[in-house]
């Protein structure tokens, strides 16, 4: 519950950043979250809030300067900010007893993510992480297939994530220090995956990044490379890139067989598996659905019935220090052993949930991030 109570049953959210991905996916996906409700919009650009408000109807428009103001109206935020902003305006919503779902990656630094579990804590404020392929039928469903034993034993992870993002979009503006780079946007991905599927968290970690002569890569790398060992001598390696061809693909390579997930981290078309096992081959295609009204219908659902949300503060802190532990091993060129992490709660088939997909809505003052989707 909230410290209104939540006697209306629903909660009351305003969505802090509008960009392009807050236009795309999150202000639409309130249609198809009964339990949610979109109050209030925050941004720094007077006319994008303007014309946003006026097509979602909605009157409660906020600067960031106004940011307080908009807390004292709402139960819930959903911050679709740079990275480096997630620290300060979750902190800021933690202490107006405002309960907090945010974009990943959680934080830039491992004591970014501290602060803000330590702030939900102390506030009794709920604070999720959007990982939205929690809620997702084909990656919960690797997960199954991971667990059953069907694949054999788990020896190998590999993953390819890819696209090129256009030279004035704040992935490559920002540096690696305020959360720029593709580790920190794509590469997350990849570890989170191989941390579901393994069910098991890294020791150590090694990595490499390259870049080409291209003036978009002048404060961060072009991609990077890197190596993840977890218990029972198991392997994950990913490549993550912001210079080459859009992909984003994992396998799951067990004793016996492999699972293929091709597209595997998409929000904006159907996810396939293609499970071999010997000479037999085997697809199959999930429809694509609203993965963002899946994760808010869960998240206010853990506020009204007062549960603590899978995806939490813990499951973000988990992502960045490897990510941290990534950049350490670039700058030593040696490998970085990763201490003990607490255990957690896992995704799990129960977390399933179907919303219809919805149309692609007209973009306001907001440019895609990749060059060739342009």
């Amino acid at each position: 519950m909230t410290r209104r109570g939540m006697s209306r049953r629903r909660v009351r959210y305003a969505v802090v950043g509008l960009g392009h991905l807050a236009q795309i996916a999150v202000l639409p996906a309130f249609k198809n979250a009964a339990n949610s409700e979109l109050f209030a919009l925050v941004s720094g650009e007077a006319e994008k809030l303007q014309k946003l408000g006026k097509k979602y109807a909605i009157d409660h428009l906020y600067s960031y300067d106004d940011y307080s103001r908009a807390l004292s109206n709402v139960d819930a935020v959903y911050l679709v900010l740079p990275n480096h902003l997630h620290r300060e305006y979750a902190l800021r919503a933690a202490a107006a007893g405002v309960h907090v779902l945010c974009e990943k990656p959680m934080a830039v630094t491992s004591e970014d993510c501290q602060a803000m579990i330590e702030a939900a804590k102390q506030n009794h404020a709920k604070l999720m992480v959007a990982y939205r392929l929690h809620f997702e039928a084909g990656n919960l469903e690797a997960i199954r297939v991971a667990k059953s034993g069907k694949l054999g034993a788990l020896r190998l992870f590999t993953s390819e994530f890819a696209q090129q993002v256009a030279q004035d979009n704040i992935r490559v503006t920002e540096s690696v220090a305020r959360g720029g780079g593709p580790v920190y946007d794509m590469g997350v991905y990849c570890i989170n995956a191989s941390r579901y599927l393994f069910g098991a968290e890294p020791t150590e970690v090694f990595a490499v990044t390259a870049k080409s002569g291209d003036a978009r890569f002048q404060r961060v790398e072009e991609m990077t490379s890197v190596t993840m060992r977890f218990p029972e001598n198991r392997l994950a390696t990913f490549t993550c890139s912001f210079g080459a061809a859009d992909i984003g693909r994992y396998a799951l390579v067990g004793t016996r067989g492999v699972l293929v997930a091709d597209p595997a981290y998409e929000y904006a078309m159907p996810l396939k598996h293609q499970i071999k096992l010997g000479e037999k081959t085997k697809t199959k295609t999930f429809p694509k659905r609203d993965q963002f009204a899946a994760q808010l219908f869960y998240f206010s659902d853990c506020i009204l019935k007062d549960k603590t949300p899978e995806p939490s503060g813990l499951e973000g802190l988990a992502d960045v220090r490897i990510v941290e532990a990534i950049y350490e091993s670039v700058r030593s060129k040696k490998p970085v052993h990763l201490p003990e992490f607490p255990d957690k709660k896992r995704p799990s088939l129960d977390q399933e949930i179907h919303r219809p997909a919805h149309g692609k809505p007209q973009i306001v003052q907001a440019k895609p991030p990749s060059r060739e989707a342009a």
